[in-house]
């Protein structure tokens, strides 16, 4: 795969007129006008004298338009740093904490897209110290290092456990991918950066990100600090998209932090903050967790919707939740460029995944054979759950791809 070109972009830069690429070449005929010079016998001359012809050329020029701009870009679920997952990470490593080892059967489909984004649902801190689970969570840096060769080139961060760690842990967060050059959105220093739009350049793209979440399980963020974490303001949120469309942006996703736990069907403040979101102008696509399970897929007018896509790492399972807080899904959304130059997402496709909390918790594919042979039946269980969720909106619709 060509690695993906992506930069983080100046605040409100405004990106001058481009020309849109028609779907077909035209063919241009020029040179029409050029007439042949024909001389004729001058009065006098005898019978035999003769007349010669220079015949007319038309020269014929090929125009070869480029083609449509198009882009992939993939969303995972939850990054969740349970105590059993940060030990398992520091069992693979003879200091400190490896988590790669946990996205290897993954690395492949997020390394594909042009643009992959994680969901990180923990404060990070800085020196890697204070370290806690579930309740409240505090992540090493190593979670985000392996994102990063993961193949994820940036992250949404507003979720009801981002003021786990006070303002100091957002601080903290946000230091931690300052110093790995890998871009956030959901947290902000300061009320400047909150209203700069996080955008990426893909394939001549160029993509808006902004994440918000619907609460801090309780915690109140400082009256002279309300920048710190992006909250669920469907207002705000629409004003932010059109700062980033002003920006430059093209196409504008936003990953919202939502739903009721443990259920796959939309909550009512789900859909009734859809409707104040997604039909705008400045938003092209909706990315959902929280609800720790996978939630359908739909599309409101010619704009999609990803409800939830459920646990990407975690210790959820059974024991603890539900069966299906061990499933998840890479969601990964094909974008066009159509005839007016516009950019709208085209169709989804959702790759299943799993948690295998036995080994290692690496996240499986559930769409493949297991190699190991001992895990066939969970894994098939595991798409199938997914699969029927996902598509429970859109049916079999062509543009929903299912694994």
């Amino acid at each position: 795969m060509t690695p993906t070109q992506v930069r983080l972009l100046a605040a409100v830069v405004l990106v001058g007129v481009f020309v849109a690429g028609m779907l077909v070449a035209s063919t241009t005929d020029v040179g029409v006008d050029d007439v042949g010079d024909t001389d004729v016998a001058a009065a006098g001359e005898t019978p035999d004298s003769t007349t010669s012809t220079t015949t007319t050329s038309t020269t014929t020029t090929t125009t070869t338009l480029p083609p449509p701009r198009t882009a992939t870009l993939a969303f995972t679920g939850d990054l969740l740093p349970h105590s059993p997952v940060t030990s398992a990470a520091a069992a693979n490593a003879e200091t400190g904490w490896d988590f790669r080892p946990m996205f290897d059967e993954v690395r492949p489909v997020l390394s594909a897209a042009d643009l992959a984004i994680c969901h990180l649902e923990s404060p990070v801190s800085r020196d890697d110290t204070n370290l806690s689970g579930y309740p409240v969570f505090n992540a090493p840096r190593a979670l985000v290092e392996a994102a990063i060769d993961a193949g994820y080139d940036g992250c949404s961060t507003a979720s009801n456990h981002s003021f786990d760690r006070r303002a100091d842990g957002v601080r903290s967060t946000l230091e931690v991918f300052e110093d790995l050059g890998f871009p956030q959105a959901g947290m902000a220093a300061d009320a400047e950066a909150d209203l700069a739009p996080v955008l990426y350049e893909v394939n001549d793209i160029t993509i808006a990100h902004i994440s918000a979440t619907y609460s801090l399980n309780g915690f109140v963020m400082p009256a002279d600090e309300p920048f710190l974490v992006d909250l669920i303001e469907p207002e705000q949120i629409v004003a932010e998209a059109a700062i980033a469309k002003e920006a430059g942006a093209e196409f504008v996703v936003v990953s919202l932090h939502w739903g009721n736990e443990y259920q796959h069907t939309p909550s009512s403040a789900q859909e009734q903050w859809l409707t104040e979101i997604l039909p705008s102008d400045e938003v092209d696509l909706v990315i959902g967790h929280h609800a720790h399970v996978v939630q359908p897929v739909d599309r409101v007018g010619d704009e999609w919707v990803v409800y939830g896509l459920g646990n990407f790492l975690s210790n959820q399972s059974a024991n603890c939740c539900v069966t299906a807080s061990q499933d998840g899904m890479i969601a990964t959304v094909t974008l066009l460029e159509n005839d007016a130059g516009e950019i709208n997402a085209v169709g989804v496709q959702v790759t299943p995944t799993w948690v295998d909390r036995q080994n290692g918790y690496v996240i499986r594919r559930a769409d493949e054979i297991d190699p190991d042979g001992g895990l066939v039946d969970t894994l098939t269980s595991s798409a199938a759950r997914t699969y029927e969720v996902v598509s429970r909106r859109l049916g079999e619709d062509p543009a929903l791809t299912l694994g």
